[in-house]
């Protein structure tokens, strides 16, 4: 299974293929980032994204397109540009009939790190490891897009701690995942 990373921005828009394998093992088919001038109209920077992620989808003969979930925050101008782009990937994974899923910022963290407060050089290490790179993914945007291709892959056929199919990676952020849980639900009983 092939699966689009898209990390959504307005001026840069990660874009990240990642592929697993018969035995589950992950590797990076491709990744990059969709890049737009501030100066150039909306219209037409929007335009220049949707057709390079649809570009993507056909280019990379994905499965399937996993994009960030947008989340409020204080610039209400890049939460806005952020949504317009977040849109527009699920509108090229609806024409091109993919499945599409939405995963949090801190989801898509816990599960490459364990930690759902993990900063982007952890990210950028722990997306390195699991898809056996030489170096960093770079920049950031492209490591955000690998991540949640990542994230996409093991939810969606996550298996459970100590199961046969899951991947020593999977088990240990199975049981991280579970960890947390457990412990905000303890927070919350307070």
């Amino acid at each position: 299974m092939r699966v689009l990373g898209v990390d959504p921005g307005l001026t840069r828009c990660g874009v990240g293929v990642v592929s697993d394998g018969p035995r589950r093992e992950l590797s990076a088919v491709a990744m990059g980032v969709l890049r737009t001038p501030p100066d150039m109209p909306a219209a037409q920077r929007l335009a220049v994204i949707f057709a390079g992620i649809e570009e993507w989808i056909v280019t990379h003969d994905v499965d399937a397109v996993a994009v960030e979930q947008v989340f409020a925050q204080h610039n209400v101008r890049s939460v806005m540009g952020t949504a317009q782009v977040a849109g527009l990937a699920m509108v090229a994974a609806a024409r091109a009939g993919l499945p599409l899923a939405t995963h949090t910022p801190s989801e898509v963290k816990a599960a490459v790190t364990g930690s759902g407060r993990a900063d982007k050089p952890q990210v950028q290490e722990m997306v390195r490891r699991i898809l056996r790179l030489t170096e960093r993914p770079q920049p950031a945007d492209a490591a955000d897009a690998l991540a949640l291709a990542v994230c996409h892959l093991w939810r969606a056929g996550a298996p459970g701690p100590g199961s046969r199919q899951a991947t020593p990676a999977q088990d240990a952020w199975a049981r991280a995942e579970l960890a947390a849980r457990r412990a905000g639900a303890a927070r919350a009983g307070r």
